[in-house]
């Protein structure tokens, strides 16, 4: 291991479970040690005993913009660009259709392949409810450049294939979308915390992502939207919600939105999962996200040549570049549902995808090497022995 390598590994802020490698954090992060204690003394001393009062004494309505920062410093955003809220399926929604407000005149929602499907169901859904003759218009991830057009209102794309972990270029996608003069959003869910993302230099006009995958925050941790400050001041919220208007206490009858990224509230803030997400993100406080980045790629990359070289009945479906892959690691078996629940019941957490991909996530804050070699020996002892051939395995669980 080398010398970074080691000065990132913080395994003893993590609880996980003596005897498991957790190679899924690209879908749920691990729980930090400091959360728990934390959330807990919210409820009994916060909520417990301030209740009410604790919107003022304790900053709860001032969270989400102070979480956002903390966001803002890994994926590049200046101070002020970020909020906090909601799932990241709304967030979406209240990107591409402020978007589609700047673009009135084009009818095309350009996307690819490899967009996380609840992104493109959303924008199903919002072009059904405008009914002005939008276009969702889906291409392969390698023709995305050539299919930027003067008809294509906004490209919205996620930068990190969720099943192969291909790398979108940012900067020079958002660069072709900004000459045909189409806005650019970002899905980070699958780069914010694994991947080094400047969105304030890409230029792009929002992205948004989710925190419960490499930031740590929880199951359900609240996503973000990332709105750019030129630009802030001219967005009408599609979803004009009291906490995203100028003055939410003066409960005025009309709705006027607030001056800065705040307009893209929408509801109460979580506070709970808020209080979680802010005390994990202490974790990354003196993370710097290059050497990060180089950590992670001679952990994925040990273990593509491990499995190469003992597990030949799976093949390498995300790119081999590692300049042109996420944070994750995946190959395709044709019983791969069935042994990755071999590997779990292994304690080697990895995950499926449909229709045939095991997929592992790399996060050097809590994998080492010999994780990495741990892992593919179990890996291959599940292969060779056929250890995933029973009935248990081949059941297939709601949640794969």
């Amino acid at each position: 291991m080398t010398t970074k390598n080691a000065a990132l590994l913080r395994k003893d802020q993590f609880i996980l479970p003596d005897g498991m490698i957790y190679l899924d954090g690209n879908s749920l992060g691990p729980l930090p040690r400091a959360v728990p204690s934390r959330v807990a003394a919210m409820v009994a001393d916060e909520w417990g005993e301030h209740l009410i009062k604790g919107w003022n004494l304790d900053g709860w309505m001032g969270q989400p913009m102070r979480v956002g920062d903390m966001v803002g410093r890994l994926i590049g955003a200046p101070s002020g660009s970020i909020v906090m809220g909601d799932t990241l399926s709304i967030k979406v929604y209240q990107a591409l259709a402020s978007a589609l407000k700047m673009r009135p005149k084009r009818k095309v929602v350009l996307s690819d392949s490899g967009n996380f499907p609840s992104d493109l169901y959303m924008a199903e859904g919002l072009i059904a409810h405008l009914d002005q003759g939008h276009e969702l218009r889906i291409v392969a991830p390698e023709d995305v450049a050539a299919e930027i057009t003067d008809e294509v209102a906004a490209v919205m794309i996620t930068q990190v294939d969720y099943r192969t972990g291909r790398l979108h270029d940012m900067a020079g996608i958002t660069k072709q979308a900004h000459a045909a003069g189409a806005v650019m959003i970002w899905d980070l869910a699958h780069s914010a915390g694994a991947i080094p993302v400047d969105v304030a230099a890409s230029g792009c006009e929002f992205a948004v992502g989710c925190t419960y995958k490499y930031l740590n925050g929880g199951p359900g941790a609240p996503a973000f939207i990332y709105v750019r400050p030129d630009i802030t001041p001219d967005i009408a919220p599609a979803l004009s919600g009291w906490l995203g208007h100028d003055a939410p206490f003066a409960f005025e009858q009309g709705y006027r939105p607030a001056k800065d990224v705040e307009r893209m509230r929408v509801g109460t803030p979580p506070v709970l999962q808020l209080t979680a997400l802010e005390t994990a993100l202490s974790v990354w406080n003196d993370v710097d996200m290059q050497d990060l980045r180089a950590a992670s790629i001679a952990l994925s990359e040990l273990f593509i040549a491990e499995v190469e070289a003992r597990c030949p009945q799976l093949t390498l479906v995300s790119p081999r570049d590692p300049l042109v892959r996420g944070s994750q690691v995946s190959f395709a078996f044709e019983n791969g549902y069935a042994a990755i629940q071999a590997l779990i019941a292994q304690d080697i957490i990895g995950d499926f995808r449909s229709p045939n991909i095991m997929r592992f996530g790399f996060t050097p804050l809590y994998l080492d090497t010999n994780d990495v070699r741990r892992a593919v020996d179990v890996l291959q002892d599940v292969l060779e022995n056929r250890l995933w051939d029973v009935p248990e395995f081949r059941a297939v669980k709601r949640v794969t």
